[in-house]
């Protein structure tokens, strides 16, 4: 991960040095501010690669975001971009199509060569995710895709399903441009984008690997978030995502742990992070915490996982500390 702060520039050059060398130079973007506000100026991003998709987390202070056409010819970007706006919100010009607000939360979509400006909503400035995916990495070759001017998210039925692929994504290792565990998410986020946008057919082939992919995280974060219920069972998650248990049994066909070895992995994993963090914690305590419905369950399951006993556990993380 790359990051970069203008705490690393000097108080008066913060914000050419923003203007030139990060926005122009990396975002191809021009960005501008009166003079007499450039001395509070404050930056910074955090740039991840997945393949060829470029991540970034950026904050800074209020000021005003342009992509002119100048800027495309000195930049061609030829990228789907999916925007995850975060704070206090902010306004997209598309000069195309009009402006619009995007909340907190919300998410927008265009190509990197369609023309904006954008802005701030309040004081608090800019806090948003961009994923940037080329189009040549894209199986869909739709000359749509190119005409994507920037549009706020209006499926509320998507936005659900981006948002737990973005969170996936935060959480993803970094890859440095090569292959990478994370292309699948990026690859459904850019089809969800694209089914959003009408590019996409939902029941196609893509369509329905990118429904895919995002039901099944949204079925992952449903299962973290309940460990603790020892009722954790398929027809509940199905029940929250809104599908059918045999659609649930079905987004577990296509990955190495089906529902229920998914249930028990994360919540052993859940009890060894407890004991380190706890090491004065009892393990019966422990064990009711992560949904186990027995200590003599939890004691099983966790030596046929680690060939060991949960206290032997306990006792070399306390001995490597």
């Amino acid at each position: 991960m790359y990051r970069w702060c203008t705490n690393e520039v000097e108080p008066g050059d913060r914000f050419d040095y923003w203007r030139e060398v990060r926005a122009r130079g990396l975002f191809g973007v021009t960005a501008e501010l009166d003079r007499e506000r450039r001395s509070d100026f404050f930056g910074e991003f955090s740039l991840r690669q997945f393949g060829g998709a470029g991540f970034v987390e950026l904050r800074a202070s209020h000021y005003t975001v342009e992509r002119t056409r100048a800027d495309i010819a000195y930049a061609p970007g030829d990228s789907i971009c999916v925007y995850q706006q975060l704070g206090g919100g902010g306004r997209f010009d598309a000069m195309r199509t009009g402006d619009f607000a995007i909340a907190n939360g919300s998410f927008a979509t265009s190509h990197t060569d369609q023309p904006y400006r954008t802005v701030p909503l309040g004081a608090g400035g800019f806090h948003l995710r961009i994923l940037k995916i080329p189009v040549s990495g894209l199986p869909t070759q739709d000359k749509r895709v190119r005409e994507l001017a920037p549009k706020v998210f209006d499926d509320a039925a998507i936005a659900p399903l981006l948002a737990t692929c973005f969170a996936d994504l935060c959480e993803a290792p970094a890859n440095d441009g090569g292959p990478s565990d994370a292309a699948p998410l990026v690859q459904a986020l850019a089809h969800l984008a694209l089914i959003e946008r009408g590019v996409v057919q939902p029941g196609s082939r893509r369509g329905q690997a990118a429904l895919r992919v995002a039901r099944l995280s949204q079925a992952r974060r449903l299962i973290v978030h309940h460990l603790r219920d020892p009722d954790l069972a398929p027809a509940m998650v199905a029940d929250l995502l809104g599908i059918s248990v045999r659609h649930l049994h079905m987004l577990f066909e296509t990955v190495e742990k089906s529902f229920s070895q998914t249930v028990t992995d994360e919540r052993l994993k859940q009890s060894r992070r407890l004991m380190r963090e706890a090491p004065e914690r009892l393990i019966a305590d422990i064990a009711t915490a992560c949904g186990f419905e027995s200590l003599a369950t939890y004691y099983r399951v966790f030596n046929a996982a680690y060939g060991m006993a949960p206290g032997d556990f306990r006792a070399q993380a306390s001995e490597a500390h």
